[in-house]
């Protein structure tokens, strides 16, 4: 493999069931090292793609390249990749430690096998544990065994099938963050399919989100978030606010037919369909006196913790609701049933063509 050479390079790989495409001509480049999260909703392909990177699923058409190797009609045992599934896999009958040496090299001498599998229990925070069986294990800790088994090969790309989905929400979230700084650590090419929006955008280096087998945008989490490529990614990657539009000039938009904005509307023509899509949290409260805010009707308000988040009616649309998240503490959030003036700053208005509004 080249310095310019992707680890990982996916061209047009496809896979039908019938007349069904499961996986529709996907394209992807991962660099070395990098972490790639797959997300999307269920049955959209994403678990079929990664079993197509492992091999453990043939492909109908396409390529698959790991490291400038075309690996499309290898087993999953000569690709080089190592996988991690949602269930872990483990073997009951078997120690921790026996379970992490299944997945090293046959031929490999005993001693240098046994000093790998200490190696990898302390890669993973589980010195001490290579006696257990994996039944008296936390969740936490069983995720951990299958990752070093997985690492036992020194695999050149490392494939995690929704690996924290069987755990709670607080040792799923912690985790999660020592799954990323395991990742940096060894600087292994990882892939991992996840259902979690929020899991993606803290784990990966780069997301592709897929929608019916098509990968619709890929990106950087941040590119993802603030620049999603249509109204799906922008109402899947996040909360949205998504909106029927049409255009009524340079810097003018109406909403829903019945209530005018300001916008920055890119020279489309007047007339013209669109979505219009906003992040709850750049949705404004208006100071006072400020011109151009929108009059509403607060309709429902949740804590969240750090936010509190609003339910708005616009008075000229009161069957309409526009969320916007607050910062929570002073001042003091609006209370239902108050009349409040709403700001949808131009600028973080992403428009779409086509009046639809599918993030909603």
């Amino acid at each position: 493999m080249t310095a310019a050479e992707p680890a990982l390079k996916v061209r047009a790989l496809t896979k039908r069931f019938g007349a069904s495409a499961a996986v529709d001509a996907v394209d992807l480049d991962l660099e070395a090292g990098r972490f790639l999260c797959v997300i999307g909703p269920s049955g959209c392909g994403k678990t079929t793609l990664l079993r197509m990177l492992a091999g453990l699923e043939p492909s109908s058409s396409g390529r698959v390249e790991i490291e400038g190797r075309d690996v499309s009609d290898r087993s999953p045992a000569e690709r080089g990749v190592g996988m991690v599934f949602q269930s872990y896999a483990l073997f009951p009958n078997m120690t921790v430690a026996a379970n992490i040496g299944f997945g090293a090299a046959r031929k490999t001498p005993a001693a240098e096998r046994r000093a790998r599998i200490e190696a990898l229990l302390a890669t993973v925070g589980l010195q001490g544990f290579g006696r257990r069986r994996p039944q008296e294990l936390s969740g936490g800790q069983q995720q951990r065994v299958a990752i070093a088994r997985a690492l036992a090969t020194d695999p050149r790309i490392l494939l995690l099938d929704e690996p924290l989905s069987a755990l709670d929400p607080v040792i799923r979230e912690q985790l999660r963050g020592e799954l990323k700084a395991l990742q940096r650590r060894l600087g292994v090419t990882t892939v991992m399919v996840t259902h979690d929006q929020a899991e993606a955008l803290a784990v990966a280096d780069t997301i592709a989100v897929m929608r019916s087998g098509r990968v619709e945008q890929v990106g950087a989490p941040e590119a993802i978030y603030d620049r999603p490529a249509n109204p799906f990614v922008a109402g899947f990657v996040g909360p949205a606010n998504a909106m029927e539009a049409k255009v009524l000039g340079p810097d003018r938009l109406r909403l829903w037919d019945r209530v005018d904005i300001a916008a920055q509307t890119d020279g489309r023509a007047y007339g013209a369909a669109l979505t219009a899509v906003i992040r709850p949290e750049a949705v404004r409260l208006a100071a006072a006196r400020e011109a151009g805010g929108l009059a509403a009707r607060v309709v429902d308000r949740r804590f969240a913790g750090a936010t509190m988040r609003i339910e708005a009616a616009p008075e000229a649309a009161p069957d309409r609701v526009i969320v916007l998240d607050l910062p929570a503490g002073a001042p003091p959030p609006p209370a239902v049933g108050e009349r409040v003036v709403i700001v949808l700053p131009p600028d973080r208005l992403h428009l779409f063509d086509g009046g639809r509004g599918e993030a909603t």
